[in-house]
């Protein structure tokens, strides 16, 4: 079987932790010879401290990246595949963030690449990867290389604005959705969780029934509807609820986990 997990609000405690008693439920899930992925927004770098807690090289899992642009077999650090954002939208985009004054970001390596003023959540995206931050004083001539993602940063209404706007100019052409109320994910077309789960699983020879997905956040829900099995932590957004066969009874703080490991992983 296979346990995948979305990291933030479900692996991870509100101190942007694992617990000591959610690891060793993991460690032993997989010493019982269960596997995980992990599902997650963050980009690359910001998970490898995770998979090597879980010791994924050691026992074989995978790691979707980029909300699932780039996905990576821990085991033989292979990239499974890859999708790459459309470089030649990223002078627009950079121009939207100024006019709208808010921040805009991409990555390379271990570094959050700023392309506008800094903001408490561009802060929030360096703190949760554990990655620095660097000023690129020309954002759109910096980025001449392949990236997997940009992220817009914003107060939660506005960003409910750039989404609505954003996914009317460009669709057909890039996915624009919010994984946090404050984050604004820009992607290649047609790249979520549950679009790159089902490239792993044919390419893997996965089968969906041994498959149980948990989350908490907006871009878990497809992966969750995906899953042979699709699990909604207590703390997750009513969204997310709705759309899941299961609900923990206990939240990501409380080791909710731990309930579905019990339940399909023994």
């Amino acid at each position: 079987m296979f346990l995948i997990l979305d990291i933030d609000g479900t692996l991870t405690n509100s101190k942007k932790e694992i617990s000591p008693k959610t690891l060793e439920a993991l460690i032993k899930m997989q010493e019982r010879g269960h596997r995980i992925i992990l599902a997650t927004g963050r980009p690359t770098y910001g998970v490898k401290w995770i998979w090597d807690a879980l010791k994924l090289n050691e026992f074989g899992g995978y790691v979707l990246s980029f909300n699932g642009a780039r996905t990576i077999n821990t085991k033989t650090m292979e990239v499974v595949f890859q999708q790459e954002f459309p470089s030649a939208l990223i002078p627009e985009l950079y121009q939207y963030a100024s006019e709208k004054q808010i921040g805009i970001i991409s990555y390379e390596d271990g570094d959050v690449l700023v392309g506008t003023d800094m903001d408490k959540y561009i802060g929030k995206e360096m703190m949760l990867n554990r990655m620095r931050g660097r000023m690129v004083p020309n954002f759109v001539e910096y980025i001449n290389f392949p990236v997997n993602k940009c992220l817009m940063t914003c107060d939660p209404d506005r960003a409910v604005e750039a989404v609505s706007e954003l996914s009317a100019k460009y669709d057909g052409q890039i996915s624009v959705y919010r994984s946090e109320p404050f984050f604004v994910e820009l992607m290649p077309l047609g790249v979520d969780k549950a679009a790159s789960l089902d490239k792993l699983f044919k390419m893997e020879g996965i089968r969906k029934e041994d498959t149980v997905a948990c989350g908490d956040g907006f871009n878990d829900i497809s992966m969750i509807q995906f899953a042979g099995v699709g699990v909604a932590m207590k703390n997750a957004q009513p969204q997310v609820k709705c759309a899941s066969d299961f609900v923990t009874h206990f939240t990501n703080d409380e080791d909710g986990l731990l309930e579905v490991i019990e339940k399909w992983f023994n």
